[in-house]
């Protein structure tokens, strides 16, 4: 168990304050990715720090708050390395292949798909939190949508709906995230990653190549 730093007195110091939300965080992620959103106790995420129910409750009223917290952190940090694979490729095309390739480095980590998978199966159950999940979606993949229409601008992707395309590129991927999470490994192979991802996005390229006339 972790246990908190005592200061002498007075209020804790900004500093503090930061990396105690951030470890809150980092906890929280990980009994979520354990046991599940709707089996996860805001009690025992404060007994990894030895801290009160009290203080995690004044900083996130509910696991519900709390929880979206963890996501909205993760939702930033992953926009982020999408929007900075892009900026590796001048041209639209390649800049997407980065993109979507960054994507899939993410969801070959097991910690961070077992806490999304976690989130996903409780949204089954919970309307609500299917309406947010849709919403972080949206809001995570537009990096990818935004490449999706300069590649399609340029000529290099068939005309359409870029957030239908955006769709079908993720299946894809998450079809072979699956194939890398669930392999024997207990560390992904960094050329069986790569290989497996560009099997993947030659089916997306020669499906939305525009057909030469």
């Amino acid at each position: 168990m972790k246990t908190a730093q005592a200061r002498a007195g007075g209020r804790p110091t900004r500093e503090e304050a930061e990396n105690l939300s951030r470890q809150i965080l980092d906890d929280a992620r990980a009994t979520f990715a354990k046991k599940g959103v709707a089996n996860a106790t805001m009690e025992e995420i404060a007994a990894h720090h030895a801290i009160s129910k009290h203080t995690l409750y004044r900083r996130y009223p509910n696991k519900q708050v709390l929880l979206e917290a963890v996501v909205e952190r993760d939702l930033l940090r992953f926009r982020r390395a999408l929007a900075q694979a892009a900026k590796q490729r001048e041209d639209p095309l390649p800049a997407l292949h980065a993109i979507a390739f960054r994507y899939f480095l993410f969801g070959t980590d097991r910690e961070y798909s077992a806490f999304y998978l976690s989130v996903t199966a409780e949204a089954v159950v919970s309307a609500s939190l299917r309406e947010r999940l849709a919403i972080w979606s949206s809001i995570a993949l537009e990096p990818m949508v935004d490449a999706i229409i300069a590649a399609q601008a340029s000529g290099a992707i068939i005309a359409g709906d870029a957030a239908e395309i955006c769709g079908v590129l993720v299946d894809l991927l998450e079809g072979a995230n699956n194939r890398i999470r669930l392999g024997l490994r207990d560390s992904p192979d960094d050329a069986e990653c790569r290989r497996v991802f560009e099997s993947r996005w030659t089916i997306f390229q020669t499906a939305m190549t525009p057909k030469s006339t």
